[in-house]
């Protein structure tokens, strides 16, 4: 776009210098009169333009604009020196000093067209449209047939809508198009550090931290006083959680410009975030939880943009929650943590060791398989295996949960629950009942008997509880006989009977129920 202002030099000679003639003398020494003098700077001046001409057709901006200068110094007054030195200054990318000789131009000269049209190009290129606007405008009085003046004054305008939308935008915290429209503003603005700060500014609250820390630091490098840039870079930190840097930026940025609205309130956020966080840490290291979990709640709501921190902070606050033995809260705590941040190992981990707890084991494998796959570590690759067998273990028959025992139960407790579980779903007890029902006491039955078959013997219940599948270990469990796993543990045929010891009650009866559940009989066993 610099081009396109200052692509052409001004090459025709002023029409005083253009009808200079060798004055007349008499024979004999001759003395050089004021006259004479100005005649001689004015073509010394016209040959470093000339010089300058050349330097600038070959490209060489640098020589070029070392000719107009020489060019200015020996004839100040002007304008086309400081129009060409001004197209020179725009090759080079230097708008602003651009701006000065291009304004000077036209001070000079009021209708000198490219002077006008050069400073509406700088002031266009330093995203200033309403300036240009009224450049181009004085251009078209000028010339109202001209057409690069009406290109220029177009251009212009689309930059204004471009910042009227974006403005709009921002205040919807439609971020995303705030970056598209500062991309096609800085078009035809490329040195405009207002467009490029606000684009830098969404590019971080869109999360998007090395592209926005790129664009600032450009600025800064060309200024390192630019307090904007100095807000960006602070606050690219600070998204990414580098709080104590965060706030040296900050810091700076307020030296810079003391009434830095957006840097100010950043800088507060960042040190009552950082404050708030670690008065939570300590209070968990302490073993304060209930203060703990209060603490890392008020730090959440002081900047819900700082999607970094606050992920960390869901995430301390999950295994609070998880301590306290709330494991509902501590999943949501931690899937609130993935949500902010999907590369966060440490919530990951948290929220599958209580799918674990709750039994929950496909979404624990789930949240395993991740952590393993960006992480391949050996205590990644355990927890996945451990995860893993648990969820083939719970897709078999709980046998611990058919008996109504702990899976820490002893051998006794296990005898004990089978005798009242056996007892309970006994055919012959339900014998007076629905077909329905008879089926379905009997089936209860049968996997009672299933479950003590292998919880009552050590050897099939550590393969059990290894999660290994029994019947390819050879152990069939449709062939066994629930009948005469109850006869061997009652004593044999003679052991018990419903009828001959229990004839006297009522099957349903409470009393019938109660006798049976604590042994009623005299072969059962201890």
């Amino acid at each position: 776009m610099a081009a396109a202002g200052g692509g052409e030099c001004d090459v025709i000679m002023t029409p005083a210098a253009a009808n200079l003639v060798a004055p007349s003398h008499p024979e004999g020494p001759a003395m050089l009169s004021d006259e004479d003098e100005d005649a001689g700077t004015r073509r010394e001046a016209e040959s470093f333009k000339e010089q300058g001409n050349a330097f600038y057709a070959k490209k060489d901006y640098n020589e070029a604009f070392n000719y107009y200068t020489k060019a200015i110094d020996a004839c100040p007054s002007n304008a086309s020196y400081y129009g060409n030195r001004a197209a020179t200054l725009m090759m080079l990318g230097k708008f602003r000093e651009a701006l000065g000789d291009a304004q000077q131009s036209v001070r000079m000269d009021d209708s000198f067209l490219r002077g006008h049209l050069r400073e509406g190009k700088c002031h266009l290129s330093l995203g200033n449209a309403m300036a240009a606007s009224r450049c181009f405008q004085r251009v078209l009085e000028l010339d109202h047939k001209n057409a690069q003046a009406q290109q220029e004054l177009n251009n212009a305008r689309t930059v204004l809508e471009y910042e009227k939308i974006a403005e709009i935008d921002f205040e919807k915290r439609d971020f995303r198009k705030v970056v598209f429209c500062m991309d096609r503003a800085l078009e035809f603005a490329p040195a405009c550090h207002r467009f490029k700060i606000l684009k830098a500014e969404c590019l971080a609250l869109l999360g998007r931290y090395p592209e926005a820390q790129s664009v600032a630091s450009d600025i800064l490098r060309i200024d390192s006083t630019n307090a904007d840039a100095l807000y960006v870079r602070g606050l690219c930190l600070y998204y990414e959680d580098c709080i104590e840097k965060a706030v040296q930026f900050f810091i700076q940025a307020l030296k810079m410009a003391p009434d830095h609205d957006k840097a100010c309130l950043a800088c507060r956020n960042a040190k009552a975030l950082k404050a708030k966080k670690d008065d939570g840490n300590k209070a968990f290291k302490e073993g304060n939880y209930k203060l703990a979990f209060d603490l890392y709640t008020e730090a959440l709501a002081i900047d819900p943009n700082n999607r970094k921190t606050n992920a960390k902070l869901f995430c301390n606050r999950g295994t609070v929650n998880a301590k306290l033995r709330k494991l509902d809260e501590a999943i949501e705590d931690c899937t609130s943590a993935i949500k902010l941040d999907d590369t966060y190992i440490k919530a990951y981990l948290r929220r599958a060791q209580c799918y674990m707890d709750t039994e929950q084991y496909e979404d624990a494998v789930r949240d395993y398989e991740k952590v393993y796959q960006t992480e391949k570590t050996k205590e990644h690759k355990q927890l996945l295996k451990n995860a893993q067998v648990e969820l083939k273990k719970s897709k078999r028959k709980d046998y611990y949960k058919i008996l109504g025992v702990d899976k820490n139960a002893s051998e006794d407790e296990i005898k004990k629950a089978y005798r009242k579980r056996a007892l309970m779903h006994h055919p012959d007890r339900h014998s007076g009942a629905s077909a329905e029902i008879q089926k379905e006491e009997e089936k209860k039955f049968k996997e009672v008997g299933e479950a003590f078959t292998i919880l009552s013997d050590p050897k099939k219940k550590a393969r059990y509880d290894s999660g290994q599948d029994l019947e390819e270990d050879g152990m069939n469990m449709g062939d066994f006989d629930a009948n005469n796993i109850f006869k061997a543990f009652f004593g044999g045929p003679g052991g018990f009977s419903f009828e001959g010891k229990c004839h006297q009650l009522n099957r349903g009866s409470p009393e019938f129920v109660q006798r049976e559940a604590v042994g009623f009989s005299s072969g059962s066993a201890s």
